[in-house]
């Protein structure tokens, strides 16, 4: 028996009551009139920034014009020319090191924290968390009210990873003092394709 199997073994040993799991059929999650719009204001709320794509624009404008000192774009998307780093070609994840812009894409966003399914679509997910500024590409047609309902929509493609992002990284840990990009981008703007 390993070790893991030894400590589980006495954990189950020691259980001295056991107790049903709750009914949560009953579970009412909150719904918004217009899921779209709460989505944008709770984005905003955390730190982001939307953008509503309009039919026919050019992304590749959009991102230029938010990011115009942008030396370091990465992307797989095809959809994205101005790319130049892809990370799906880097021999290492190190090679991303430096990225001035990620550039993902997201499958659904949810109203109630503004946060955004990323299933991992690239050789490196690391370019969704090294990356100074990541910019997410999203339908505007796939918002979810809730949590509850995003869970049940969550699924993992081949690479098994996936990871939900809520505006950028920020901590107030150290001395009460608000740092953005602590753990990962210092700015999030989501892009909202039309559908």
């Amino acid at each position: 028996m390993s070790n893991k199997e030894e400590i589980l073994k006495r954990y189950r040993d020691n259980v001295r009551e056991r107790y049903d799991m709750p009914d949560l059929s009953d579970i009412r999650a909150i719904t918004y009139p217009d899921p779209l719009v709460q989505f944008i204001t709770m984005s905003q709320n955390v730190g982001g920034k939307v953008i509503e794509v309009k039919e026919g624009q050019d992304i590749n404008d959009i991102i230029k014009e938010v990011y115009p000192d942008a030396k370091e774009i990465a992307s797989n998307l095809p959809e994205v020319t101005i790319a130049t780093r892809n990370p799906d070609t880097v021999e290492d994840a190190r090679q991303l090191n430096g990225t001035d812009v990620g550039i993902i894409r997201g499958v659904f966003g949810v109203a109630e924290n503004g946060c955004i399914w990323i299933p991992q679509q690239m050789k490196e997910k690391v370019v969704c968390f090294i990356s100074e500024n990541l910019v997410i590409l999203l339908p505007k047609s796939q918002i979810v009210n809730n949590m509850h309902e995003a869970y049940r929509r969550v699924e993992f493609n081949d690479y098994g990873y996936g990871t939900f992002i809520s505006g950028p990284s920020k901590t107030a840990d150290i001395a009460q003092v608000l740092v953005m990009g602590a753990q990962a981008a210092r700015s999030v703007t989501v892009l909202l394709m039309p559908s």
